[in-house]
């Protein structure tokens, strides 16, 4: 059988050549662990990402490579997420962790089909691209190619130091995002080899994920390095009220010093020299110990300000952008039920616009049913998306807004925090929640979505057995609606619509 005719298992890199294998489903090959830099121990070690090594003959990418260094997953067996999907705390980490995943339905380098890249989540402290809800078989028998890509966290994604600086002016903070980076410009040299089109790239990632993708969004290094975007539960703009309960981004300065004292007071080192050359799993350790917390900076060079100012003023990439959230992650609101707690809760954090607030929520609570506290209560990744579109729309971009909220079994938590994932990938029978048939329906029809958008931009089209599926329309100045991802999938503004309206009002003035 002649190389390419039948399946794609061998593919040509700028490294070298790689080969897969079948996956579950046979017409898919599978990719794991390519290198697309190089590691990131010794002098690579708080440094933007450098090339990766070639290497002779044909390498076999059978296993995925070792996570970037972090808290070990699955090391509490009781923690939420290690029963989610963190299931193994055996997982190899280490620092030659700048590897990706391919999952291609091609059969030959000629297809030019549509391309995916996604960017895990994890607070840009935790998290690894092959994750088991993650699989990307699904995605890819619909004709998308699905790129997974690792990238460094914490300390050693994102410390801040003047030596690193002064070294690298050009390259002095934001590692993290620079491979995020650094994997799309070697996607699109690279991924005609796996059937892809270097011109047809879709970036999308959730929660710190969605984050990384709205500052590349933002960052004018970024420009023309991807087609279209999709942002999942990572809010967008900052807010006033209620009051804030996230830090706006580290300025260089300020994060160099925080930087500073981590050497210092917790390496015991005087120079970066001397922390370059120290085991990985020691500066780890470390870092967990100090509790610092270390992310996206504003360093001038990749990002310029903030990402919440720069989305006010319409400077981003001007791509489609899918974005959305889930119903119950991250919700800011009083603890107690009684009407005295929850009028103070909304005195405390509403001020001068305290009463008509509640006036608001009163009529919620008459027509929906719903306690006062659920009703004065705010999604803050909720409100985020929302003021994001309403700036965004003035600008005429192609945008679509979701609302995930099905009833999701197993316990009371709701449509947490990341439950999407599980829908976007179409992955439920990797899950331990006894899901039903209605929630495989709602995954198809949401991998549909997802990847129609990838293809063209739209996230309309029909379903498997040919019949359409329900009408998602843009969100526009005229028509701020969104799709709902519940038991059944709607367009509607919500039954919250005037609350929602009173809320991006409030934080515009």
């Amino acid at each position: 059988m002649k190389e390419g005719k039948v399946m794609l298992r061998i593919a040509e890199t700028e490294s070298g050549k790689v080969q897969g294998y079948p996956g579950t489903d046979a017409r898919i090959t599978v990719f794991k662990g390519i290198p697309y830099a190089a590691p990131t121990s010794g002098k690579n070690r708080w440094r933007a990402p450098q090339p990766a090594e070639k290497w002779e003959g044909i390498r076999k990418c059978y296993e995925f490579g070792p996570i970037t260094m972090q808290k070990i997953p699955g090391e509490d067996p009781n923690a939420f997420y290690s029963k989610e999907w963190h299931v193994d705390p055996e997982v190899p980490m280490g620092e030659d962790s700048l590897r990706l995943n391919i999952w291609t339905p091609a059969k030959s380098p000629d297809e030019k089909l549509p391309v995916m890249m996604w960017i895990f989540g994890g607070g840009f402290r935790e998290g690894y691209a092959h994750e088991m809800e993650f699989d990307g078989e699904r995605i890819a028998s619909r004709g998308v190619i699905l790129v997974t890509v690792a990238y460094r966290l914490n300390v050693f994604g994102f410390m801040c130091h003047p030596e690193i600086t002064a070294e690298a002016p050009d390259a002095p903070a934001n590692f993290g995002l620079l491979d995020q980076r650094f994997a799309m410009d070697w996607i699109r040299r690279n991924i005609a080899n796996f059937g892809g089109d270097p011109d047809n790239l879709t970036i999308f990632g959730q929660s710190a994920g969605g984050g990384s993708v709205w500052a590349h969004l933002c960052s004018p290094k970024a420009r023309g390095a991807f087609t279209r975007a999709i942002v999942q539960s990572a809010g967008g703009v900052s807010f006033q009220y209620p009051v804030p309960r996230r830090r706006g981004r580290l300025d260089l300065k300020t994060a160099e010093q925080m930087g500073v004292k981590f050497l210092k007071e917790w390496l015991h080192c005087d120079t970066l020299a001397q922390a370059r050359e120290l085991d990985a799993w020691y500066i780890e350790k470390k870092f967990i110990e100090s509790g610092m917390m270390m992310g996206p900076v504003i360093d001038g060079v990749y990002l310029p300000d903030d990402t919440s100012e720069l989305i006010k003023q319409g400077k981003i990439s001007p791509v489609p952008i899918m974005t959305g959230n889930t119903t119950d992650e991250f919700i800011i609101g009083p603890e107690a039920e009684d009407e005295e707690s929850v009028t103070a809760w909304v005195s405390e954090n509403f001020g001068p616009y305290a009463d008509e607030y509640l006036d608001i929520c009163r009529r919620i609570v008459d027509k929906e049913g719903i306690s006062l506290r659920k009703a004065v209560s705010v999604g803050s990744f909720e409100l985020g998306a929302q003021l994001a579109l309403e700036y965004l729309k003035d600008h005429n971009r192609n945008l679509y807004y979701y609302i995930f909220g099905p009833t999701i079994p197993g316990d009371n938590a709701g449509a947490f925090h990341s439950a999407d994932l599980w829908f976007t990938f179409e992955t439920l029978m990797k899950c331990w929640r006894p899901f039903k048939g209605y929630h495989y329906d709602l995954a198809r029809r949401m991998c549909n979505y997802w990847t129609n958008f990838a293809k063209n931009g739209d996230p309309n089209g029909p379903d498997n057995d040919g019949t359409p599926m329900p009408l998602w329309t843009p969100f526009t100045k005229d028509n701020p609606q969104n799709i709902q991802f519940f038991d059944e999938i709607s367009m509607s503004e919500g039954p919250y619509s005037e609350k929602r309206a009173f809320l991006i009002r409030i934080n515009k003035e």
